[in-house]
């Protein structure tokens, strides 16, 4: 009768805290980007979503770049289960195959999308499924992927001197990456690809005279303005740049559903909230570089705005010709574009009616 009394207080117990029995699944993430980022702050958010929406039966742990393997080698060591999973480009596998830039760091959009026809490309579009085939079938990688943390319509970046006109560019020795470096290359730029933690430091040796990588608060934050006081904006090379998340397959399946779903839910919380951050923090830093770091910030001429469009136009095409998977992927873009991005023009008014009522350009 006492067994019977304990075994009924035991299950009573489990009726009020139904999770309070479950075991608590920790994972280890590494990040390739660096610490005083924002893309590593957004990237800690997401870890303590997850946390909390699991009641703390998931945990992960976010590390920092190069804890377990340098940046560019996370990929792999996702996929050998080296780390668990990791949050990284796809522009940093544009070596494996091309069609990495069109999964978010793509010119253009492509097509004329912003961050949010991206993301709706995605979810909405077919978007996801494509994500996968290009890493587990096309890459054969071992890995689940999924967009975290947008950076944004990204500037065309900072330089030690002026910027004339697009063929001014030629002879620079510039940080790029990607199917961006290829693009700028066109100008006669000589681009070199290198991760974002080694940016600044480069600058400092003179190895790089110029550089790119995100925007004002993003690059204040690493330190762009302490090496360069020319900052150029904006810019049509990535303008609905989102990163990603990859997760070790193996890890994946072991997840259960309410796991699985947790992580989905993350992703998504953690990338609109990085796009509002970075607005509000875009808007600071302009102030804070020009009038206490003495930046000087310029628009980027418009002939360059147009020459990155031609010339990615002229590097897709060519790739399509040549490579069924990027073709795939850049056709499901256009056919997503094409519907939405005059949609929304139709939709929603010029942003610069507004903008230019109220707060005209002086």
């Amino acid at each position: 009768m006492h067994v019977l009394r304990s075994l009924i207080a035991v299950l009573s117990l489990l009726l009020v805290f139904p999770y309070a029995h479950a075991q608590t699944t920790k994972l280890r993430f590494q990040t390739a980007f660096p610490t005083s980022s924002l893309f590593f702050e957004n990237a800690k958010y997401f870890s303590e979503r997850v946390k909390a929406l699991s009641g703390g039966r998931l945990q992960i742990e976010m590390l920092p770049p190069g804890a377990v393997v340098p940046p560019f080698e996370v990929l792999d060591a996702v996929h050998k289960g080296v780390i668990d999973g990791g949050h990284t480009a796809p522009a940093y596998w544009l070596g494996k195959n091309r069609a990495a830039t069109l999964f978010g760091p793509a010119p253009g959009g492509p097509f004329g999308m912003d961050m949010l026809d991206y993301l709706g490309w995605i979810y909405e579009g077919g978007g996801l499924a494509l994500y996968r085939e290009f890493y587990q079938v096309q890459l054969k990688r071992n890995v689940v992927p999924y967009p975290l943390t947008a950076a944004g319509n990204q500037i065309l970046g900072w330089f030690k001197r002026p910027v004339k006109n697009w063929a001014d560019l030629k002879g620079r020795k510039c940080r790029q990456t990607g199917i961006t470096a290829e693009v700028f290359a066109r100008s006669g730029m000589n681009p070199v690809n290198i991760p974002g933690g080694e940016i600044v430091p480069a600058g400092e040796r003179g190895v790089i005279e110029c550089a790119e990588f995100v925007g004002p608060a993003e690059d204040m934050k690493v330190g762009f303005h302490t090496v360069w006081k020319y900052m150029y904006m904006p810019s049509m090379h990535e303008t609905a740049t989102v990163v990603e998340l990859i997760i070790n397959g193996d890890v994946w399946k072991r997840l259960s559903p309410e796991q699985k779903a947790i992580i989905e839910s993350a992703t998504l919380d953690a990338t609109l909230r990085s796009q509002l951050v970075i607005n509000r923090l875009n808007a600071d830093a302009l102030v804070e570089l020009r009038d206490k770091h003495g930046v000087k910030i310029e628009r980027t001429p418009d002939d360059i705005l147009v020459k990155v469009l031609e010339s990615w136009d002229q590097i897709a095409k060519a790739e399509a010709a040549k490579n069924p998977f990027f073709k795939k992927v850049y056709e499901s873009q256009r056919a997503f574009a094409a519907k939405v991005v005059p949609a929304r023009r139709n939709v929603y008014p010029p942003y610069e009616t507004a903008a230019n009522y109220y707060w005209p350009q002086k």
